[in-house]
């Protein structure tokens, strides 16, 4: 700072004294070179001069451009210091005329060191010896290379700074602070139905047994008396009617309902679950909570159930990974009780399979970590539900199920602060024929990076059970651990007789160059009175090899009988895999058994590719080893406007023929008229929304009779992919909204024909529900550009910054990047108010204040705003105790 200050003040037409050879500082010989290491321009160049023997620099520009601990002290005419490693030491002696850098010591070049108004200018050959990198000077183009065989300190904390300034996340709002779309309940919503329909043969040459059946399912939602009404009536394989079930509710995820409440149903109704009690149960009844509806019931796991038609296969994966497998069973339910969570944000898949090759997918969401509940919040439940019996029962035994009988419980969670949490429940449950009564309490603790949760609960016959788990995130190793000690006590989660059941799980992901690899081990271990304990092992591997992703698993079960001879340690593996090979999406299975008998269990493979158009393929090849049966299949999936067709045909090597033809459609209100609207399209199950789309000309937000509708623009809607463009009249239909999960509705501003016109707002959010289609408007307006050049506020423009610009409710709208020059550019943008700052990523990384006070109207007047230079502060940190 000091040599700038003094090249400032020091008149230009001073000389420096005579140099070896006669040489002598001069106005024409001067230079100004950019420093540049690799990609990265560093400080605001060095000042140096061109010398007989090639350039030089000046040192102190050079040491503060590359910010070296380096110390120069001309009165004594000495350099001492270290370039980018302690042990890369420098001495330069000048008045000794030697220079050593570390143990290499040699006298001094006459010519290395040369004094100039500025300071010492020193040959960038020399310079380059001194800190041991290449030093190019490229007079044509006024730029100082340095180049070194390693990164360079200085070249790592500039990668590290442009990656904080490159992670600029994706445009995420605060959906409550955006324009809502609602839908009011009604008195009445005639409903939607969506129905699936099957008919088969079977020829089964080894049974001989030939028969054809026929089976249907409706799903049906609407609204009575403003509330959400919904029933699914499903049948036999000979199309007999075998169940029907009905549940009212409304679910508001803000809690307007009475109480407060987020969720009141009656009907056929999902009891909740508690860490030691009750792992849920479904049956008639009826419930009331104000748990946020995405919650799960118990912080560390969570419980999936659904309807699944005879036939019918689910699996469940989280992050990615195979968790569980279910068929078909009699009530026609799916269940994965009581799935374990990780710390941190779970993402569930729940893939569902047909006999003909459909396919349907559920997706959630479940976060687990410091604000499982906000400090000074209440969370409340209460339900009683008969446990597997229908509202309207249509099979002659209603209690052909293992668990039955009426259940109750009332249950209170409340957030202590940040990182504490307290909740207890009365319960009353029928098990094995007899009814108990229970109390329990837990807390909730965070530690560090991980939840804890001690929970104590007793019945009403003596029974006592205790209950500690722990998640936990640990660098990239998570962690579940559970430890229940029961004493007479039984419950769902405690089957009676058992005293003790511990678990622990570990998930941790390796690297081996490019290749991830996911490995979960998990150990149960079950101790009983009656002295029989269990303990399984299991152990899962996951990697991606070309784009399929390969799942291996070891599950190995060992048995302990106390008094008596213990069976044989039982082992099984399994291969998963799925991805794609080329056009063709593969998913198979290998079983195998280790022990006690080693040997081959069954394989399978699935293809499905696209035939073109709406048109897809599905092979399938699989082998029995129990039957000694293969088995070669093929079905032919299409998808027309108003419904969708599948055919299969199975045949196997004994002989054995099945065929089958499945019809899937729904019906419902058209949004768009006054008639009934015939898709392939889940109405029933999933949301909907009439999205319209018009030129806002007056720019109030709502549209006039002469404001004119805009075709051919393309929506977006988080995730879920939308088809078709806006029709002539403006218009157009969004389906697949998952219920009562907000989404934001708004114009992909890249489909817009005229760059000049762009949406007046980011979207509109949308809450869907079952069966009802939401409308949205969604405005567009002229648009304009705001353009100016950020620099230091002592001067010298600012390259690679990001920056937003954000409108008079705070909303970023866009986002730029300031170019090599400082320039910045914002284009399309909407007319109005704005202003512009350095992002907070960017700011950080560059140590400059967020705020520079820039400030610009974009209108009909003025569509081009010119800023000009813009000043970036540097950011001043304070110390305080």
């Amino acid at each position: 700072m000091a040599a700038l200050l003094m090249s400032a003040v020091m008149p230009p037409s001073v000389r420096a004294a005579p140099q070896p050879g006669g040489w002598t500082a001069n106005d024409d010989d001067a230079l100004l070179l950019d420093v540049r290491l690799g990609k990265y321009r560093l400080g605001d160049g060095v000042r140096g001069y061109v010398t007989p023997e090639g350039a030089c620099v000046d040192l102190a520009d050079t040491v503060m451009a590359l910010d070296l601990p380096i110390r120069i002290d001309r009165k004594a005419g000495r350099v001492t210091g270290w370039a980018f490693a302690e042990a890369q030491t420098i001495v330069v002696d000048r008045a000794a005329r030697t220079e050593q850098i570390m143990n290499d010591r040699r006298d001094l070049d006459s010519a290395a060191v040369r004094d100039t108004p500025e300071g010492w200018c020193v040959d960038t050959r020399a310079l380059a010896r001194w800190l041991g990198v290449s030093l190019i000077p490229d007079l044509s183009n006024a730029i100082l290379k340095v180049e070194s065989e390693t990164k360079l300190p200085l070249e790592l904390q500039m990668e590290r700074r442009a990656r904080a300034a490159s992670m600029r996340p994706a445009a995420t709002f605060d959906l409550k602070s955006l324009p809502q779309a609602s839908a009011p309940y009604r008195a009445w919503r005639t409903p939607s139905v969506d129905v699936v329909a099957s008919i088969g043969g079977l020829s089964d040459r080894r049974g001989g047994m030939r028969e054809l059946n026929a089976s249907y399912e409706l799903f049906a939602t609407g609204e009575i008396a403003r509330t959400s009404v919904e029933a699914r009536l499903a049948s036999d394989r000979k199309g007999r009617p075998a169940s029907l079930r009905m549940r009212a509710y409304r679910t508001d995820p803000e809690g307007k309902l009475p109480l407060g409440a987020t969720t009141i149903a009656a009907g056929d109704v999902t009891a909740m679950a508690s860490p030691i009690v009750s792992s849920g149960a479904i049956g008639r009844g009826a419930l009331i909570s104000n748990r946020p509806v995405d919650r799960p019931d118990t912080f560390d796991r969570t419980s999936f159930r659904g309807e699944l038609p005879a036939g019918w296969d689910a699996e469940l994966y989280r992050n990615g990974q195979l968790l569980a497998f279910a068929r078909d069973r009699s009530d026609g339910r799916y269940e994965f009780l009581q799935v374990p969570l990780l710390y941190g944000q779970n993402r569930f898949e729940i893939v569902l399979y047909g006999p003909q090759g459909q396919v349907r997918r559920d997706y959630r969401t479940v976060p687990v970590g410091l604000d499982s509940i906000p400090p000074g919040k209440t969370w409340f439940w209460a339900g009683a539900v008969d446990e597997n019996r229908d509202l309207v029962s249509l099979d002659a035994d209603p209690f052909n199920a293992e668990r039955f009988g009426w259940r109750g419980a009332f249950g209170l969670e409340r957030g202590l602060d940040a990182k504490t949490a307290i909740a207890g429940s009365v319960q009353s449950l029928v098990i094995e024929g007899n009814r108990f009564n229970y109390l329990e309490a837990s807390l909730r603790r965070a530690i560090g990076p991980s939840l804890a949760e001690l929970t104590l609960s007793g019945s009403d016959s003596g029974g006592r059970a205790a209950r500690l788990a722990v998640l936990g995130e640990f660098g990239r190793t998570y962690l579940t651990a559970e430890s229940i000690l029961a004493r007479d006590f039984g419950s769902d989660r405690v089957d009676p007789g058992v005293t003790g059941l511990h678990s622990l799980s570990l998930d941790h992901s390796f690297t081996l160059g490019r290749t991830i690899l996911p490995v979960h081990v998990e150990g149960r271990y079950v101790t009983r009175a009656s002295g029989v304990s269990t303990f399984d092992l299991g152990a899962r591997v996951s990697t991606t090899v070309r784009g399929i992703s390969v799942t291996a698993l070891v599950d190995r079960q060992r048995q302990i009988v106390r008094h008596g001879l213990s069976p044989p340690d039982r082992t099984e593996a399994a291969l998963l895999f799925n991805g794609r090979a080329g056009r063709m999406r593969l998913r198979g299975e290998l079983r195998y058994r280790l022990s006690p008998e080693s040997r081959f269990e069954s394989a399978n493979l699935i293809g499905e590719w696209g035939g073109g158009g709406d048109a897809d393929w599905r092979a399938e090849l699989g082998y029995d080893a129990s039957l000694s049966r293969g088995r070669a299949g093929v079905g032919y999936i299409r998808n027309f406007n108003h419904f969708a067709l599948t055919a299969s045909a199975e045949a196997a090597t004994d002989g054995s023929l099945a065929a089958g033809l499945n019809l899937a459609f729904s019906l419902g209100p058209d949004p768009a008229g006054s008639g009934i609207r015939v898709t392939h399209r889940k109405l029933a199950a999933q949301g909907q929304a009439l999205v319209r789309v018009y030129r806002d000309a007056n720019g109030d937000g709502v549209r006039q009779a002469g404001e004119p509708l805009e075709k051919n623009v393309q929506l977006a809607a988080g995730r879920v992919p939308v088809d078709s463009l806006t029709d002539a009249g403006g218009r157009a239909i969004v389906d697949g909204l998952q219920p009562f999960e907000p989404v934001l509705i708004g114009v992909d501003a890249s489909s817009l024909a005229d760059p000049m016109v762009q949406p007046a707002t980011p979207g509109m959010v949308v809450t869907p529900r079952p069966g009802v289609a939401i409308a949205v408007d969604l405005p567009l307006v002229a648009a304009g550009e705001i353009d100016g050049t950020l620099v230091k506020a002592g001067g010298g423009a600012i390259q690679g910054i990001d920056l937003e610009l954000v409108d008079m409710e705070g909303r970023v709208v866009r986002v730029t990047r300031s170019e090599f020059d400082g320039f910045f550019l914002f284009e399309g943008v909407p007319y109005g108010g704005y202003l512009v700052r350095i992002a907070a990523l960017s700011a950080e990384a560059a140590r400059l204040t967020p705020v520079i006070g820039a400030r610009a109207s974009v209108g009909a007047k003025t569509p081009s705003v010119h800023l000009g230079a813009v000043a970036a502060d540097p950011l001043v940190r304070t110390a305080s105790n």
